[in-house]
């Protein structure tokens, strides 16, 4: 296969894994704001879909973190980046359609750690980006999500003792769905900022390994067609993840929602400013369970959280196992396309 017709490959395979991203990983964002019904469905869908971009737009940081850092620049080809984002779009296939919350960023890091161990073994991979962003984010992101949901509910108690106890609590809870629209907006923020990168950044090392663009600088059609694509998903494919966070993990209120959601934003916007691609899955639901956890572990539905944990542990291992998988199969295929 021409080189060039590998590359629209991936970029077909990219924008397919950014309809499922949208339907798994975005659909975090707007979980908490419809369970409360702060917002209806697709006014949250529409909401994200807008904010998602201008996040994107602001830094780039993360993709070129997935496009450069994890396997390395000397060792990459277009053949590990479609057999990488074909494991990614497997796994995350399977955890959407069970309606499972999974970090759709390290499903993509394992998928390309899996093709290029596979191509070239160790050597290709740039061990200290991996180790230094994304595992590192992989360790602090549910710490630092569950801590900020916890210290903004107790900070909403605390205002809600002082300034709104004598506030009827059906007003209180109507000025809180107005709050978790500020919230969720900046939710999709922090997303455009982080996950929503993920696939801009496959597409624009595919065009410069391919000799398309002679610089790492994401296109402005690119950042277009995946804010698009991630809207799709969220809007055809993301209910059943968003029935898990908003209805199943814990029984929400407004107040839980603006501090979960805000918590969450605030770690992600942070490790999104220094490249790591942080799972905004972990950190919103590890916010949820912080904003509810000190209230009553009653709320909490840990057979939920059982699922999630074991679906967050073991998605790098087999999302790796996926990708190398389909290194070999496609490499084994007659044709100049191997050595692309």
């Amino acid at each position: 296969m021409h080189p060039s017709l590998l590359v629209y490959a991936i970029i077909a395979l990219a924008l397919a894994y950014d309809f499922l991203n949208g339907a798994n990983d975005r659909a975090n964002a707007i979980a908490t704001v419809t369970a409360t019904k702060a917002l209806t469905p697709l006014k949250a869908i529409l909401l994200a879909s807008v904010f998602n971009f201008a996040g994107a737009c602001i830094s780039t940081r993360v993709a070129e973190t997935i496009g450069k850092g994890i396997v390395s620049q000397g060792s990459i080809t277009l053949l590990i980046i479609a057999a990488g984002v074909l494991g990614a779009i497997i796994w995350v296939f399977i955890c959407t359609y069970l309606g499972i919350p999974i970090s759709v960023s390290h499903a993509l890091v394992g998928g390309l750690l899996g093709a290029g161990l596979i191509a070239g073994g160790s050597g290709t991979i740039n061990w200290a980006v991996l180790n230094n962003k994304v595992l590192l984010a992989i360790v602090l992101g549910p710490g630092v999500g569950f801590i900020g949901g916890a210290i903004l509910f107790a900070i909403v108690c605390w205002v809600l003792f002082l300034i709104f106890r004598d506030v009827p609590d059906i007003r209180t809870e109507r000025i809180f769905r107005h709050l978790q629209i500020i919230s969720a907006s900046f939710v999709a923020f922090s997303h455009g900022m982080n996950d929503a990168q993920n696939a801009m950044g496959i597409i624009t090392i595919a065009l410069l390994t391919g000799g398309l663009i002679p610089l790492f600088v994401v296109p402005l059609w690119v950042k277009l067609s995946c804010g698009l694509m991630m809207g799709l998903g969220t809007f055809f494919f993301g209910w059943r993840v968003m029935k898990t966070l908003g209805w199943r993990l814990t029984r929400l209120e407004s107040k839980h929602g603006f501090a979960a959601e805000t918590g969450a934003a605030v770690a992600v916007v942070l490790m999104s400013l220094r490249g790591m691609p942080v799972s905004t899955t972990h950190v919103i639901a590890s916010s949820v369970i912080g904003g509810t956890f000190f209230q009553s572990l009653r709320r909490i539905r840990w057979t939920e959280v059982e699922r999630m944990v074991i679906a967050w542990v073991i998605t790098i291992p087999l999302a790796a196992v996926i990708g190398g998988t389909a290194y070999l199969i496609m490499n084994s295929f007659p044709g100049s396309w191997a050595c692309s």
